[in-house]
């Protein structure tokens, strides 16, 4: 009885993915095309500690217990409470609060939403269209789309409920954010006699069950399927390190476009050197609008959130994430509507815009533990086929 399994990919879903079968005592070869593991999960080298995209995790969902369980997420940080200065761009002005309006929905809105509806019709029907938009640009950090009120209400509303719900906070900085787990993910894989190949682009499937954990781009090229499509958000990424001064926010959410600006730094301390404090701040890109208009507005909000920047910068980086930043549900659409995880002849997908739930980096963990245990499902059967 064979007992090989191939990950392709080495991000997160992949590593997870190679994890789960190891764990169960499969033989499993993992193939990275690049010479660095991670992924989107991937950070700068020192002594900037900058990621791809978001460098938070949310402790609420299965993900999260999972990694627990192995020991994989590390040391915790927080910011000191001198250091929690919170904003909200509301008409071009940055203002302390969010709307009442804004607030009075995430204190009495209902569990849930319609599915077949989209958000702006849905919450304009209940709160007003002026709130609708608001809460639409408020959680555009999670969806990197402009229009976010043009998706599913059940979907938009799950993601508000989640971040901005009036109950404990859910989120958890990881010191080292995800590139550290990221390695403590390859180091346990490793420890397990996962073989990891780098360097290594797979062409075509190998015979053994095989899990594909790359890019749908990607795995539309190798499973030869153009219907391995769905929809993902479009903005513009700007790292920015700059000599620490009282007066920068922390956190602060631009409600009139949908940007958002967070430090890495106020809570990790390892993220920049000393004396300065290093913050990534994302704006989605609208429909038509230039990539240049796009960066126009996200120095603005820079502007805002952190004043007199430009005369403070020792460091920074900018960027654009189009189709990689994890999946969008339209109206009538759920998350079991995308890719399915099993894709049939011992082929299984893994990734953030797969039929999973979660969001995001959560959606490639789930993912990858569904994949994982259909392969091992599929190895199982193929061992009896063979006998």
């Amino acid at each position: 009885m064979t007992k090989k399994i191939v990950v392709i990919g080495g991000g997160l879903a992949g590593l997870v993915a190679a994890i789960v079968c190891a764990e169960a005592g499969a033989e499993v070869t993992l193939h990275e095309a690049h010479q660095r593991l991670g992924g989107r999960g991937r950070a700068t080298g020192g002594p900037y500690l900058a990621h791809e995209g978001a460098h938070v995790f949310y402790a609420d969902g299965p993900h999260w217990t999972w990694l627990r369980e192995r020991g994989l997420i590390g040391k915790l940080g927080r910011p000191a409470v001198r250091d929690l200065r919170v904003g909200f761009v509301r008409d071009g002005r940055l203002r302390r609060l969010p709307p009442a309006g804004f607030m009075r929905m995430m204190a009495t809105g209902p569990r849930t939403a319609p599915v077949d509806v989209d958000f702006h019709t849905w919450a304009s029907a209940r709160y007003g269209e002026d709130t609708a938009r608001t809460a639409a640009n408020a959680i555009s950090v999670v969806t990197f789309d402009a229009d976010t009120g043009r998706l599913s209400a059940a979907f938009v509303w799950t993601l508000l409920r989640r971040v901005f719900a009036m109950r404990a906070p859910a989120v958890r900085w990881v010191i080292g954010g995800w590139q550290a787990v990221i390695d403590r993910l390859a180091a346990r894989a490793r420890d397990l006699g996962v073989r990891i190949e780098l360097g290594s682009r797979m062409y075509g499937l190998p015979g053994e069950p095989t899990i594909v954990a790359t890019e749908l781009s990607s795995a539309r090229i190798l499973l030869g399927d153009d219907a391995l499509r769905w929809q993902s958000g479009y903005g513009v990424l700007l790292d920015l390190a700059v000599r620490s001064a009282r007066g920068d926010c922390f956190i602060c959410w631009d409600l009139d476009g949908g940007g958002f600006h967070e430090s890495y730094s106020l809570q990790d301390p390892t993220a920049a050197p000393r004396g300065e404090t290093l913050f990534q701040i994302d704006m989605p890109i609208r429909h038509d609008e230039p990539r240049a208009e796009a960066t126009r507005r996200v120095r603005a909000l820079a502007d805002l959130a952190v004043p007199g920047w430009r005369e403070r910068v020792t460091w920074q980086r900018s960027g654009a994430a189009k189709h990689r930043t994890g999946a969008l549900d339209l109206p009538g659409q759920t998350w079991r509507d995308r890719p399915a995880v099993d894709q049939g002849h011992g082929v299984f997908l893994a990734g953030d815009m797969v039929a999973a739930p979660g969001m995001r980096g959560e959606i490639s963990i789930n993912s990858a533990i569904t994949a994982a245990e259909g392969a091992l499902r599929a190895l199982h059967v193929t061992g009896h086929a063979a006998r």
